[in-house]
């Protein structure tokens, strides 16, 4: 069988060239896969799905035409979009993957993630993601009135790009321990992950055995892809244009 993992595409009406090359590969690439994985940050911003706007509607609809023609569809929550609910969910025809969530690609067990919880020298970051990641905070943003959210949701974005620019690369990195203590207790040797925008595949060795933490790409000057198969893990970039 084979897989394509996408993740961090920041979907969003100012960015149409993104749009345009995430529905082309879901019109040319996508289909010749089994099943797409979409790790997270799939929007730049997502309030709740009773405020869709046209961006995620034509999004809902192609991947729903995907899933129609036979190729599986996951989506997994990230620090941007973790409001995303049944109900895109249901007109995209999608399944909601936990993070983290273990997969079976044909025979081995590999860990999905979108990669923010493994930031955990990130102090900062980790006191709010926790803050927000809570069932009970959650229902309360998706029960606060759009106008408010909408506000919210400006002022998170802004003090989240402002205190990575203030960060040193190594606090907004993964943290190798975290890595490969997740790895240890899921007790698998693959790793796929985004949110860094550090796409790379990595040897590791833990507990003396061979192991590989594979970095998906942020789509912005290009477009990144992992493709899965009987032949092994290809990590390519790819013109947005």
């Amino acid at each position: 069988m084979r897989y394509l993992f996408i993740s961090d595409l920041h979907l969003e009406a100012k960015r149409p060239d993104i749009t345009r090359a995430f529905l082309r590969l879901l019109e040319t690439r996508a289909p010749q896969f089994d099943a797409l994985y979409i790790l997270g940050d799939f929007f730049e911003v997502w309030l709740g799905d009773d405020t869709i706007d046209d961006l995620g509607r034509e999004v809902a609809n192609a991947l729903s035409r995907l899933a129609e023609h036979g190729t599986q569809v996951y989506l997994m929550h990230g620090n941007r979009d973790f409001l995303l609910g049944r109900r895109f969910c249901k007109a995209a025809r999608c399944t909601l993957l936990k993070d983290p969530s273990i997969v079976d690609l044909n025979g081995e067990p590999v860990l999905l993630m979108h990669g923010d919880s493994l930031c955990t020298d990130d102090i900062g970051y980790m006191r709010m993601r926790r803050w927000l990641r809570n069932p009970a905070s959650r229902f309360v943003l998706r029960n606060l009135p759009q106008k408010t959210r909408y506000k919210l949701g400006r002022k998170l974005r802004d003090e989240s790009q402002a205190r990575t620019q203030m960060k040193s690369a190594d606090i907004t990195d993964v943290n190798l321990g975290a890595v490969a203590q997740v790895m240890r207790d899921k007790g698998v040797k693959t790793l796929i992950h985004g949110h860094t925008h550090r796409p790379a595949i990595h040897d590791l060795v833990i507990d003396r055995q061979p192991a590989q933490r594979i970095v998906l790409g942020d789509w912005d000057k290009a477009g990144w892809a992992l493709e899965v198969d009987e032949n092994g893990k290809r990590l390519e970039s790819f013109p947005l244009s």
